[in-house]
């Protein structure tokens, strides 16, 4: 377990004492004293005990208390995530982010009005004068432009924010904007979807272009992304297996029969494709 918390933190992780017992539940401590309450559907008696530290996340309830939930959200405080909307009201929407009080949209972080059903990709902020978290769909202000401190090649979290002529653009480790190049595609993706992906270059204006694939590739990893990204372009199916025709091989994907054997074994074993009676098709 964590050390205990110095501070309650709304919107975030909180590492708290089990400081007293109530009737509405457990009372939690952070180190400065601060208390919030954890209400009785969350209390776990069994390894929660005066003295013990738990880790639960701290919002506000419908009546605006402070409280504290073992549950966990879709997205914290400064994270992105890609929300439903449930219900829409005059002042705003909420938006299902995987706790029981859904998450305010305000119309005035809305870029158009939303309606039920649809799903967007927001950002999670915190109003300080009513400590109430809320969803936000213009991102710039959440995103930094400081890159300083990454390198090329460097792993990164990728969601897909927006699908662009040039390609996709996507949310990096939660805090930069950055670009996929589609004729660097080779699977299907859609909007809030989440991958690894590498960072192919630190631009000069704060974002970054990104590889979902490793760079530095070697010529086998060429014909990875052969087959892949023509799969991608065809919905995903195309009509080859081990006993197609090397004619029709060599025209489709550039490349030998011998190396397209090779490759789809690769490809199988990786769990990247499944292989059926008459055609291959992308996981």
């Amino acid at each position: 377990m964590k050390e205990q918390s110095l501070y309650i933190s709304i919107g975030e992780i909180n590492y708290l004492k089990v400081a007293r017992e109530s009737e509405p539940g457990f009372y939690l401590q952070s180190k400065d004293e601060e208390e919030v309450l954890l209400p009785n559907i969350y209390v776990d008696k069994s390894r929660m005990a005066i003295g013990s530290i738990v880790e639960v996340f701290i919002y506000t309830d419908s009546e605006d208390r402070v409280v504290a939930t073992t549950q966990k959200p879709k997205a914290m405080l400064g994270e992105f995530g890609y929300f439903e909307v449930v219900d829409v009201k005059h002042y705003g929407a909420f938006v299902d982010w995987g706790l029981p009080k859904d998450l305010l949209v305000p119309l005035s972080h809305q870029k158009r009005h939303f309606e039920v059903g649809s799903k967007h990709i927001l950002a999670i902020g915190l109003d300080e004068e009513t400590n109430r978290l809320y969803g936000s769909q213009k991102l710039g202000k959440f995103l930094s432009k400081d890159i300083s401190k990454l390198h090329k090649n460097q792993e990164v979290s990728l969601l897909i924010m927006a699908k662009t002529p040039l390609g996709y653009k996507v949310i990096v480790d939660n805090s930069y904007e950055g670009m996929v190049y589609k004729n660097e595609v080779f699977k299907p993706l859609h909007i809030g979807d989440s991958l690894i992906g590498y960072i192919k270059k630190l631009r000069g204006d704060g974002k970054l272009d990104i590889s979902i694939k490793k760079l530095g590739i070697k010529h086998s990893d060429d014909e990875v992304y052969s087959i892949l990204s023509k799969l991608a372009q065809n919905g995903g199916k195309l009509p080859f297996t081990y006993k197609s025709d090397a004619k029709q091989i060599q025209e489709a994907f550039g490349m030998s029969k011998k190396s397209f054997k090779k490759t789809l074994t690769h490809l199988i074993d990786t769990k990247q494709i499944e292989l059926l009676d008459d055609s291959i098709k992308l996981l």
